[in-house]
């Protein structure tokens, strides 16, 4: 690069010099003035020129040829698989906002790179131990340690069946993430969602000695949304707040106007309550409390799919426990 822009700014030079001389041969061969003394300071002018020039080009060539080649020696390192690359932010604007763009596109390439592993290794520690139970017990039956009997089918059933619940999930979760999954939409009223969230859950909550209460606001606009989908949200935030609510306990399903205009539903519970340092993160994946079941998948799914409506979804937790899950749907979607 450093070539081109010097032999560019040599072609200038010498066209201004061959320019100058032309104009002075001209000036004698017609007579102008008869003064042939004039070509050779012309000449000089001409050289005064290209040099400066070449004096002006190099100075460009030195200002932009080198923080254009750090930014294509880093594409080089990132395109290799180093996505810690950072180019420094130098030269003109133009150039400095070039190497801001390339280092924003590699912290971006770094953090989905370490997500793509964190994910894979999630999985994997997933999948380990069903699969553990299912070929040890398989292993077992087949060398004649016990009979192929109910008892010990059973378990390879059940940890055949959370495996598939694992994949369920993690398509769902793919899918909602990348923007692609399917929405069933229908004109839905909140006052049918939290009522039928309550209903499935009001056996669980009174055997386990904890209050469940419905209360919603009158005059809610309708929703238009996926009834399922917001369904299988308010089951899961409701299934957590009874989970973690101990008897004489009260979990409260709402659903009140939001600032917006749509419509803002809310699970709290009377509960233990989230750390202070877990609270940022409860909507990550694979994330668990040490007395939380399942794979951590749930809330990263809740939040995935409130937003494929559009919505958001939050988390809030006291220092005397308790914690308010809220999430807002728009009226239009």
């Amino acid at each position: 690069m450093h070539r081109a822009w010097l032999m560019l700014a040599l072609f200038l030079g010498l066209v201004f010099l061959a320019s100058a001389i032309a104009v002075a041969l001209l000036a004698g061969a017609f007579g102008l003035g008869e003064r042939r003394e004039l070509v050779l300071p012309v000449a000089m002018v001409g050289l005064v020129i290209l040099f400066v020039v070449v004096a002006v080009v190099v100075r460009v060539v030195r200002r932009t040829a080198g923080p254009v080649g750090e930014v294509m020696e880093g594409a080089d390192r990132v395109a290799a698989g180093d996505y810690s690359t950072r180019v420094p932010e130098r030269g003109p604007a133009d150039l400095r906002r070039l190497a801001r763009s390339f280092n924003a596109m590699a912290e971006r390439l770094e953090a989905a790179e370490g997500q793509r592993r964190n994910l894979l290794a999630d999985v994997t520690h997933e999948l380990r131990t069903p699969l553990s139970v299912i070929q040890g017990d398989v292993e077992g039956m087949l060398d004649g340690v016990y009979p192929p009997d109910r008892e010990h089918l059973e378990p390879v059933v059940e940890e055949a069946r959370v495996m598939s619940r694992l994949l369920d999930d993690l398509r769902t979760l793919s899918t909602a993430e990348a923007g692609a999954l399917k929405l069933n939409r229908q004109r839905t009223a909140p006052k049918e969602l939290a009522e039928d969230a309550v209903a499935a859950f009001r056996t669980r909550a009174a055997t386990g000695g904890v209050r469940l209460e419905e209360r919603v606001s009158p005059g809610l606009p309708h929703l238009d949304i996926d009834p399922t989908r917001i369904g299988e949200v308010l089951a899961n935030l409701v299934h957590n707040a009874l989970r973690h609510t101990p008897a004489g306990g009260t979990v409260v399903v709402s659903a009140d106007p939001a600032s917006d205009g749509g419509v803002a539903f809310v699970v709290e519970d009377t509960g233990t309550g989230i750390p202070a340092d877990a609270l940022p993160h409860v909507f990550d994946r694979f994330v668990r409390g040490p007395d939380s079941g399942g794979a951590g998948l749930g809330l990263a799914i809740a939040r995935s799919l409130v937003e494929a409506h559009g919505g958001t979804i939050s988390a809030d937790s006291g220092p005397e426990g308790g914690t308010v899950m809220r999430f807002v749907l728009p009226a239009r979607p």
